[in-house]
């Protein structure tokens, strides 16, 4: 089960928005005599590459235990049922590290392989479970919750400061850190930016420190579509997503022949009076575009917005060892009336990079679904 969670992992960019999943077939000497991970949406589920790794070594799959750290789908997709074909390979065994949480399987595989002859184990969480749903952990937010895992990106000075007082940022963070933030990057769906960092910094907002086959997609909040056109953003190979309330339709215009969608969601009322993109809306929004996991890099009034919305569940912060004194926090629009208002965080690892930290957070609550 290891070697397949090591597959599934190994797939971690690529996938997307199928869930990461490695599968590993043994015969019955103990011999491992194919492996194969999940490919490209559209492609071969891990166990299909399996069996055709298999059989690629000459080895025939009858009698053999295939381990997966995923339920085999059961339904027609993209691809064909899993369980089908593992069952039609003459598969004896199926170790599942853990139940798929799409509805459309949710236990169907492992019965369907029952009734095919197949025996079935399903691990505990310590056995492979658990490492198998946090690898996907998108994926089951969407599934259960209808929205995605939301990861909050900051790099700051250690006295909470993302930028001096002039907008100034580059750079807060040393080169080890910027890459570590590329590599989360290349593992979501999608990256949330506000229009007011697209204007104060026009970033890329892309992959460009690890090698990946895809760039996420890239979502802009733009209440009156002030994105320009030839902003940076749009210089990269991706979906661009604009969600707006207006309907200024000669910016509209511009905007899609630059490359943009733009989408229209309800406004929330905001203590400024000017009623800005209902959040809660957006993340339903973008669960119905498939999206598992959102990055979110943007400016402290959207960053204190989605955390005091609670829709924040997990926080990436890189800190650097210096104090920046009057700077832009990292959390300006969040505004708490008493101290128990504020997201509490579980500290799941602290690890150095070059000179600085990151912090991997979870809020608290966020995760038991």
């Amino acid at each position: 089960m290891q070697i397949a969670l090591d597959l599934a992992a190994s797939a971690l960019f690529i996938t997307s928005p199928n869930p990461r999943v490695g599968c590993v077939l043994v015969a019955a000497d103990g011999q491992v005599i194919g492996q194969g991970h999940t490919q490209r949406a559209g492609g071969p589920h891990a166990e299909i590459m399996a069996l055709r790794d298999a059989a690629a070594r000459g080895h025939s799959s009858v009698g053999a235990t295939a381990y997966v750290t995923l339920e085999p789908c059961a339904h027609h997709g993209r691809t064909g049922p899993c369980c089908e074909a593992l069952a039609a390979a003459g598969i004896a065994k199926v170790v599942g590290a853990i139940t798929d949480p799409n509805p459309l399987v949710a236990g169907n595989g492992f019965a369907r392989l029952r009734a095919a002859g197949v025996e079935v184990v399903v691990c505990a969480p310590q056995d492979g479970g658990e490492a198998s749903r946090e690898l996907n952990i998108g994926f089951f937010s969407r599934m259960v919750r209808r929205q995605p895992w939301v990861r909050l990106k900051a790099a700051m000075s250690l006295d909470g400061a993302t930028a001096l007082p002039d907008g100034s940022s580059q750079w807060i963070t040393g080169e080890a850190a910027r890459a570590d933030g590329h590599h989360w990057r290349a593992r979501a769906c999608a990256i949330l930016t506000g229009v007011g960092t697209v204007l104060a910094d026009d970033p890329a907002l892309d992959v460009r420190y690890v090698d990946t086959p895809r760039q996420p997609r890239l979502v802009v909040l733009d209440s009156q579509l002030r994105t320009p056109a030839q902003a940076r953003i749009f210089a990269a190979q991706r979906e661009v997503l604009i969600y707006t309330r207006s309907d200024d339709s000669a910016r509209q215009a511009a905007l899609e022949a630059a490359g943009a969608t733009i989408v229209r969601l309800p406004g929330q009322a905001s203590a400024d009076s000017n009623a800005r993109i209902d959040l809660a809306a957006l993340m339903q929004d973008l669960g119905k575009r498939e999206v598992n996991e959102l990055h979110v890099e943007a400016g402290g009034i959207l960053n204190g917005a989605l955390l005091q919305a609670g829709l924040v569940d997990e926080c990436l912060f890189y800190l650097a060892p210096k104090l920046v004194g009057q700077g832009l926090p990292a959390f300006a629009g969040m505004a708490l009336q008493q101290l128990e208002q504020a997201p509490a965080l579980d500290i799941r690892s602290i690890e150095p990079l070059g000179a600085d930290w990151r912090v991997l957070a979870r809020v608290q609550g966020h995760g038991a679904f």
